[in-house]
């Protein structure tokens, strides 16, 4: 898996104060997409084991209070990214206490393959749909456009 930037503090992707990852790679090319930089699969730097460490360490350091990781894109879900994305989670509920995950993706939840199903369900915030350009509103929280769906799908609370 590629990615293109890491933001260890991020306070505009989710609740709170988060580390917030955006990958490589998307299918879905929707017009108007702010990040079309990151739809080549093989563009950006790739994400190796050491950043992977720094992610979880980042999310444990006690000198700045995360509520969280933030995973979007491109397509965290993209075939091609899911391999990674998925251990990333894993380790992320193994290895951090208490810390949610947020994930954007053009796929729809109903729509997943058996192996984008098996990373959401580590996910707490799933947002999901394609962005669609007549429907762009930028009042909506975490969303681009109104067809987007915020899905609450972990235990935490007070996510919002």
């Amino acid at each position: 898996m590629n990615f293109h930037k890491y933001f260890p503090v991020d306070v505009v992707n989710g609740p709170g104060t988060r580390c917030t990852l955006f990958v490589s790679g998307c299918e879905h090319k929707c017009r108007g997409c702010y990040n079309a930089t990151t739809w080549p699969l093989d563009s950006g730097r790739l994400f190796e084991r050491t950043l992977e460490d720094q992610i979880i360490s980042d999310l444990n350091d006690t000198r700045i209070v995360r509520r969280g990781l933030s995973l979007s894109g491109g397509d965290p879900l993209h075939p091609g990214n899911c391999a990674d994305i998925l251990r990333l989670v894993e380790r992320v509920r193994a290895e951090t206490c208490g810390k949610d995950i947020f994930l954007w993706t053009g796929y729809q939840l109903a729509a997943l393959s058996s192996q984008q199903r098996r990373i959401v369900q580590y996910v707490d915030v799933l947002i999901d749909g394609k962005f669609e350009q007549s429907l762009a509103d930028p009042m909506l929280k975490w969303r681009g456009s109104s067809n987007q769906v915020l899905h609450f799908l972990g235990e935490h609370e007070n996510l919002l």
